[in-house]
């Protein structure tokens, strides 16, 4: 699967010091993953929100993980990604949080009931 990701600036990158990247820029675990960031910078670059907000909203994110005794190791770094940007969708009104929530248990039952290695469908 091939997985088009908008190119981040230097200062974009910069003011996310815990990112995970080696020098060619952002590295992934998972496609999920490079699919988190990738809407992230498309809804920023259409102007959703500024990347102050994201930056923001992923701090307090990743803050409010240390708070409940999780500080990120680095290993659950897009789990942490993936909670800013449904925060910042809900906060922008971009999808309804109850329409979200249920997307996120379609989700969830559709990856539970898929056998390891094949596409996730809803």
């Amino acid at each position: 699967m091939t997985i088009s990701i908008p190119h981040p600036s230097e200062d974009h990158l910069g003011a996310l010091p815990a990112l995970p990247r080696d020098a060619g820029g952002p590295v992934f675990g998972a496609p999920w993953e490079a699919q988190a960031f990738a809407m992230t910078l498309s809804l920023h670059a259409r102007g959703v929100f500024t990347w102050r907000e994201w930056a923001d909203t992923l701090a307090a994110e990743l803050a409010a993980a240390a708070g409940r005794g999780a500080p990120d190791d680095g290993t659950r770094y897009y789990e942490h990604w993936l909670g800013a940007l449904e925060k910042l969708i809900a906060q922008k009104h971009l999808v309804a949080a109850d329409d979200l929530a249920h997307r996120v248990e379609l989700w969830d039952a559709a990856a539970r009931a898929t056998p390891h290695g094949k596409p996730i469908t809803i």
